[in-house]
C-alpha cells in the first residue's frame, strides 16, 4: 500500500508556556568572542545566582562579565543609579581596560523603568570608553535571543562603508580586488561588493566557513561580531549580509533597515547539506558558479556512514528551546531519521524562508512527511502527542528532560546544541554524536531488559 506524502509545510501556533534559559545567558559565549569586552549585567541577586551557576564560573573569579546588583534602594528611587554605575565603570576601566562596556538590561530593569539608554551616552563621554546598552531579559522567546539583541545594537556602533565620489552605485562591485598571496602564487578574489557574515560562532568556524568560501573566490569583508570591537565591519548601502544562526532575526532587520545592507536569504550552514547550500545562495549574488559542493559533500555523508547506520529510521520529537530546531530537523531528516513535529518558541517565517523551503525539499527527497511545525508550543498538548507517537528521541529543555526519560523516551538537552560546534562541513560528526548517544544508551538499557527498569505505572 503506497503512503501519499503531505508537500506542504503546515505551520501552527499554540498560547502554551515554554521554558527555556533566560536570555542573559547570551553573556556566557559573547564575552569569550568579542575579546577586549565586559558585560556588565544590571540585575537582581537571582540573576547573579543564575551567571553564577549557568556560567560554571564564579562571579568573584573576575571574569571579563560582573553584575551590577540591584538592592532595594535601587528599585525605590532612594539611591541615584547614574552615580552607582558610574562608579562600577570606573573601576571596569581601571582594572579590566575594556575596550567596549556592555551593559545587559533584566526584568528588573524593564519593571522599574531604569533609564539605562538615558545614561550610557553620557557616562560614555565621562569616562571615554564604549557603551552599548542591549536589553536582554524574559520578555524574549528564548533564551538565545540574547546574542540577536546584543548583536542588533552593536550593528549601530559599526562604522558606515564608504565608497569612492564619482562612483555610481553599479559600478561599486568592482572596487573590490582583494589578492591572496597563497604557495607563492597570487590568487585573486572575484570582484564582488563586501560581504559580512553576521552570527556568533568560535574562531574555528569562522575560519573554516570563510575557507570554504574562499575555495568560491569570495572574501568576507567581516564578521559580526568581531573578536575585538575595534575590528567591527563597515556597514551600509551596498554591503551584503548573511546570517549563520537561525536566531538572529531582530540583527537582520536591524541591518536591513537601519544599515541600508543587502540581506541574503539562505539555509543556515548545519550540516553538510545546509553548508552546502549556505554557499550555493551566496555565490549567485556575486556572479559566481559554485564548485566542488556536491563532491565535498558527498564525501562529507561517505564519512558519516556509521552514524547514518545508526539514527536511519529512527524518530525525534522537537519539543522546541533555542530557535534553532529547523535547522537540526532538516539535518536529521537528511540523515534517515523521521521527525513528528517540530517545536518553536517563535519563528520568522521570512529570515527562515530559505530554510524551510529546504526543509520541504529534503522531505521530498528523502520521502519522508514534512513535520508539522508548532509555534509557542503547549507543553502538556506536547507531552499527549508524544505519549500516541512513542519517538525515539525527544529533543528538548533541561525541564521535560527527566520526566521523559522516567517514561521510557530517549532524550537530548537541546542547549546542547546551541554550545557545541555544528556549523559547517567538518562538524557534521559531532551534531550526529549528541543525537546517538542517547539512542546508544537507550539500546543498552534495551539489552538489560530495560522495561524493568521503568515504572509500569508511569503514564
Amino acid at each position: 500500500m503506497s503512503t501519499k506524502i503531505v508537500e506542504t509545510i503546515t505551520l501552527e501556533c499554540e498560547t502554551g508556556n515554554y521554558h527555556s534559559f533566560c536570555p542573559i545567558s547570551c553573556v556566557s559565549w559573547l564575552y569569550q568572542k568579542i575579546e577586549d569586552s565586559f558585560f556588565l549585567v544590571v540585575g537582581t541577586k537571582t540573576c547573579g545566582y543564575f551567571l553564577q551557576n549557568a556560567l560554571g564560573v564564579m562571579i568573584f573569579a573576575e571574569p571579563r562579565y560582573a553584575m551590577a546588583e540591584l538592592e532595594e534602594g535601587d528599585i525605590s528611587a532612594h539611591l541615584n543609579d547614574y552615580e552607582e554605575l558610574k562608579t562600577l565603570c570606573i573601576r571596569i576601566r581601571k582594572d579590566r581596560d575594556p575596550s567596549v562596556i556592555i551593559w545587559i538590561g533584566t526584568c528588573t530593569t524593564e519593571i522599574i523603568k531604569m533609564d539605562l539608554e538615558g545614561m550610557a551616552p553620557k557616562l560614555e563621554y565621562e569616562i571615554g570608553v564604549p557603551i552599548l546598552v542591549a536589553r536582554a531579559n524574559g520578555l524574549d522567546y528564548a533564551f538565545t535571543q540574547g546574542e540577536d539583541t546584543v548583536l542588533a545594537v552593536m550593528a549601530h556602533r559599526c562604522p558606515d562603508q564608504e565608497f569612492p565620489i564619482g562612483e555610481s552605485k553599479e559600478t561599486k562591485k568592482k572596487l573590490f580586488p582583494f589578492p591572496l598571496l597563497k604557495e607563492n602564487n597570487l590568487v585573486e578574489y572575484a570582484n564582488h561588493p563586501p560581504l559580512v557574515i553576521f552570527g556568533s560562532l568560535p574562531s574555528n568556524l569562522v575560519s573554516q566557513l570563510d575557507t570554504e568560501l574562499r575555495r568560491q573566490f569570495i572574501k568576507v569583508s567581516g564578521w559580526l561580531p568581531a573578536q575585538r570591537y575595534a575590528d567591527l565591519p563597515s556597514l551600509g548601502d551596498g554591503v551584503y549580509v548573511c546570517g549563520v544562526n537561525p536566531f538572529l532575526s531582530r540583527t537582520a532587520t536591524t541591518l536591513i533597515r537601519r544599515k541600508k545592507c543587502e540581506l541574503i536569504v539562505a539555509p543556515f550552514p548545519i550540516g553538510p547539506d545546509g553548508t552546502r547550500a549556505w554557499i550555493e545562495r551566496i555565490c549567485p549574488v556575486f556572479g559566481i558558479e559554485a564548485q566542488n559542493l556536491e563532491e565535498i559533500e558527498e564525501r562529507i555523508w561517505e564519512s558519516l556512514k556509521d552514524y547514518l547506520d545508526l539514527v536511519r529510521g529512527k524518530s525525534v520529537f522537537f519539543m522546541g528551546d533555542n530557535l534553532i530546531e529547523i535547522s537540526i530537523a532538516r539535518f536529521l531528516i537528511r540523515c534517515g531519521m523521521i521527525v513528528y513535529e517540530i517545536g518553536i518558541p517563535y519563528l520568522d517565517k521570512r529570515y527562515q524562508a530559505a530554510e524551510l523551503a529546504l526543509l520541504k525539499k529534503t522531505c521530498i527527497r528523502m520521502c519522508m512527511p514534512i513535520p508539522r511545525i508548532v509555534e509557542k508550543p503547549d507543553n502538556s498538548n506536547q507531552i499527549r502527542r508524544m505519549r500516541e507517537l512513542k519517538p525515539d528521541l525527544a529533543i528538548t529543555g533541561m525541564a521535560h528532560a527527566n520526566p521523559l526519560g522516567a517514561r521510557g523516551i530517549g532524550t537530548k538537552w537541546s542547549v546542547e546544541f546551541t554550545f557545541a560546534q555544528i556549523h559547517g562541513f567538518a562538524n557534521a560528526r559531532d551534531v550526529l554524536e549528541l543525537v546517538t548517544r542517547p539512542l546508544r544508551r537507550n539500546e543498552n538499557l534495551d539489552n538489560l531488559d530495560r522495561t524493568t527498569l521503568v515504572r509500569k505505572n508511569n503514564k
